[in-house]
């Protein structure tokens, strides 16, 4: 499910809190702390005696994320010779993560303060925050300031992307400014939010006191009856939001409502599968959906899918989402005729409306349900027609095989047939997404309609007009231009709001619809209306397409003229160089930027893998081959046939400077291939910083086998360190009930949803790229000092004190 990132963030959580109570089980707390300080320092102290030297050793405990233990060490050893110099420099340096880190514990004392003052203001029935406070949290979706707050922008960019509209979007919560406040005010789940935002910031017995909270435990019993009624009226993603979603991360353990939020928001995706949009109707989006697709993919997963396949579950899982399917569309149906006839009951108070039989109104259904005739009956007989089904299905012993899948598959066909007729093609999309789903998250049908979109993803080149577009209360707006581009030469500006286009208004046009109108064929043209700053009239620009290719590779910030600046500490010559994902141009221009770097003296390097999700296997292997002189970079195991072993190439190999790789939970696939490779046991070639990257943990292949322009994305491969170890999927690891998934980091920096909200401000602000004619004094471009930028991104700061660390132990070693 696309929520699954909120039970990444609370599992981690939680297993740590665990592991805590797991020492202060067996030892006095005190007592556990005693000793572990003491064993910590007398194997510090041994460790220091059999190793080459005192500087040697305290760069290796530095480099492990153990400053406090490097600290211990080099207070209780004695210094020879040079030893006292280089020491203090490692003072010098721990004092720094010292400062940095009491910075961050009164930071996060003043969030938990701002916060609980808040959830007392909202639990004596006051709002919660003044308007300036609520336009920005409303409206500024890229700046997450709390856990709530990134469900909530989950939730709208997972609308926005499936072109749903019958949940209030940014625009309508922009333009109702005053319900939001009274609802701030009044509504149980601004309770519940307060509580989630607060316990963040909050310890354990702080967040025990404030779940114990009569007020709390009432907003819990209102929001869930408030749910109740959303579902009664098909309004599931209404329930997921105002209430499962806030319950579900208050107690991530509660099985009972992380499920059920997971059921509601399957029961949005399909409703948002269907219905039409301003960009395409829902007939469109099927065009080309066929059941021979299907059966011949599922022919090509059995002989190249990674592992042996359980087909028993993804029967039950495909009939289960079909189920799901009719009971959506009977409860719209039904919610449709409702409306009519309390509708006829207002125009006619005085008539009698019973036994009068509405018809319901099928426009939200999307044209793919043009020719569908609703019966509410053969509707309810589909329903328990699967439900039996899905009974034999749970029934059938292990190791049951294709065969007998695809004939489930062709029997819901035939049941849908003989009863309710929903369109076939909705069908046989559902299933498969539902039962594809059932071996992981990566393995999908990539179906006609979509197969050009899928290609730019994976390539990073599209025809367009070199734009980068955001919603910014609720208004279309040009966060950036990207340079020699179309946009960068007509006029366009960073800032500008886009009416129009070609005509068409945006208000209310989601990202994805207005992305798909702006790009077309090179050659082509596409009008812009666009608003600007300061200005009462509206700008028609014409512009002409042409081929576009998004940079993967930048720097710390753009100057004026749209390059990059990559040294983060001129000082100390430290580049910085971030990698936003893996194209087929990815490694030939990271190379470059390496080359200027080393010409310019560097003697350090961080790369930036944080928030990249991956891309082309093959870019990564190059990308970590720059680094790497001789052994394995990546293991590929697939089910069937030989590993295929990937080795680095001595030709070309960059100098062994000291490196340091950041990474988070937004680093997957091909990321995590990079930076397991480079931190690896047979290299330590760079030092991983931040937090556990996202677990993806296998190869996916692309094949056209299943015809008639469609493709098949499927897992292929798993794949193994250089050491041998395998990186371990997420979904794997859940299913074994650990945490324990992708690649772990030498130096765990975790940051806060506040902290992420400051780093995000200053990459964005430094990210922008203004025309060439822009006029500073309507809309100055804000730009951050590397002060600045530094100091609001915690993972940062700390790999350049882990780069200055390692530069002061080779010196040490030359001397």
């Amino acid at each position: 499910m696309r929520n699954n990132w909120r039970r990444w963030l609370y599992g981690i959580w939680l297993a740590l809190i665990l592991s805590s109570i797991g020492v202060l089980v067996h030892l006095h707390p005190a007592t556990a702390v005693e000793q572990n300080n003491s064993l910590t320092r007398e194997s510090s102290r041994q460790a220091a005696e059999k190793s080459e030297g005192l500087i040697e050793h305290a760069c290796a405990l530095i480099e492990q994320g153990m400053f406090d233990e490097a600290n211990q060490l080099i207070n209780s050893s004695e210094k020879e010779g040079n030893e006292e110099r280089y020491a203090g420099q490692l003072k010098a340096m721990i004092e720094q993560w010292d400062l940095l880190n009491k910075k961050r514990q009164e930071q996060k004392y003043v969030e938990y303060k701002d916060e609980l003052a808040k959830f007392d203001r909202l639990k004596a029935g006051k709002p919660a925050s003044d308007e300036n406070e609520l336009n920005r949290d409303i409206n500024d979706v890229n700046k997450p300031k709390s856990v709530l707050e990134k469900m909530l922008i989950f939730s709208r960019q997972w609308l926005d992307e499936n072109d749903i509209s019958f949940f209030p979007s940014d625009e309508s919560l922009d333009t109702d400014k005053e319900a939001a406040k009274q609802q701030e005010s009044r509504g149980p789940s601004s309770i519940l939010a307060a509580v989630i935002r607060t316990s963040e910031f909050a310890n354990d017995r702080q967040k025990k006191e404030m779940m114990a909270d009569p007020c709390v435990l009432d907003a819990i019993n209102k929001a869930k009856a408030e749910a109740a009624e959303f579902e009664k009226k098909g309004k599931w993603l209404d329930s997921y939001i105002a209430c499962y979603s806030l319950l579900a991360a208050m107690d991530p353990n509660n099985k009972q409502w992380s499920e059920h939020a997971e059921q509601l928001v399957e029961k949005a995706e399909i409703v948002g599968s269907f219905q039409d949009s301003p960009c395409e109707t829902s007939k469109q989006r099927f065009d080309g959906v066929k059941r021979r697709i299907f059966v011949k993919a599922v022919d090509a997963l059995n002989f190249n899918y990674v592992s042996k396949i359980d087909y028993k579950t993804m029967a039950a899982k495909g009939v289960r989402r079909i189920e799901s399917f009719a009971e959506v569309v009977a409860a719209m149906i039904q919610n449709s005729i409702n409306e009519q006839e309390q509708k006829s009951a207002t125009a006619n108070p005085d008539e009698s409306v019973q036994g009068q039989a509405s018809e319901p109104n099928l426009a939200s259904l999307g044209e793919s349900f043009k020719d569908f005739k609703p019966d509410m009956d053969k509707l309810a007989k589909l329903i328990e027609w699967l439900s039996s089904l899905e009974q034999d299905i749970n029934n059938w012993p292990k190791g049951a095989g294709k065969d007998k899948f695809l004939a489930v598959f062709e029997r819901v066909l035939e049941l849908n047939l003989a009863s309710a007729y929903l369109p076939e093609t909705v069908v046989i999309a559902q299933f498969a997404d539902a039962s594809f789903n059932a071996l992981d998250p990566y393995t999908v049908i990539v179906w006609p309609t979509y197969v050009k979109d899928f290609e730019k993803a994976m390539t990073n080149e599209f025809s367009g007009i070199g734009i980068e577009i955001t919603k910014q209360k609720g208004m279309l707006t040009i966060g950036s231009l990207l340079p020699d581009t179309p946009a960068y030469k007509s006029g366009l500006d960073a800032g500008d709001i886009i009416e129009k286009v070609n005509g068409i208004p945006t208000k209310d046009m989601p990202i994805s619809c207005a992305v798909k109108n702006i790009t077309g064929p090179a050659g082509t043209k596409v009008t812009l209306s666009i608003k600007r700053q300061g200005e009462l009239q509206l700008r028609e620009i014409t512009i002409t397409r042409a081929k576009i290719i998004v940079p993967s590779i930048r720097g710390w910030q753009r100057t004026p003229q749209g390059n990059w600046r990559y040294m983060v500490d001129e000082q100390e010559k430290i580049g910085y160089v971030k990698i936003t994902s893996f194209s087929d141009k990815t490694a030939g221009d990271f190379k470059k930027v390496l080359s200027s770097l080393e010409v310019a003296g560097m003697r350090g390097l961080i790369l930036d893998l944080r928030y990249n999700p991956g891309g082309i296997f093959e870019a990564a292997v190059e990308v970590a081959n720059e680094f790497l002189s001789e052994g394995l970079i990546v293991i590929t195991r697939p089910r069937f046939g030989m590993p295929i072993y990937e080795s680095a190439k001595r030709i070309g190999t960059h100098p062994d400077y000291p490196m340091v790789v950041l990474i988070n939970s937004g680093s997957a696939s091909a990321s995590e291939i990079v930076a397991g490779a480079l931190a690896d046991p047979t290299h330590k070639r760079a030092t991983l910083v931040g937090e556990r990257t996202h677990g993806k943990g296998v190869v996916q292949g692309i094949t056209h086998y299943p015809g008639d322009g469609a493709q098949l994305k499927y897992t292929m491969a798993n794949w193994y360190l250089p050491s041998g170890q395998k990186i371990k999927n997420q979904n794997e690891a859940k299913k074994e009930g650990t945490s324990d998934w992708g690649v772990d980091p030498d130096v765990a920096v975790t940051l806060r949803s506040d902290e992420i909200r400051r780093m995000f401000d200053i990459q964005r602000d430094n990210d922008v790229l203004a025309s060439a004619g822009h006029d500073e004094t309507l809309a100055p471009v804000k730009r951050h000092t590397i002060k600045e930028t530094i100091e609001d991104d915690p993972q940062l700061a700390t790999g350049i004190l882990v780069i200055k660390s390692k530069l002061i132990c080779r010196q040490a070693d030359k001397n």
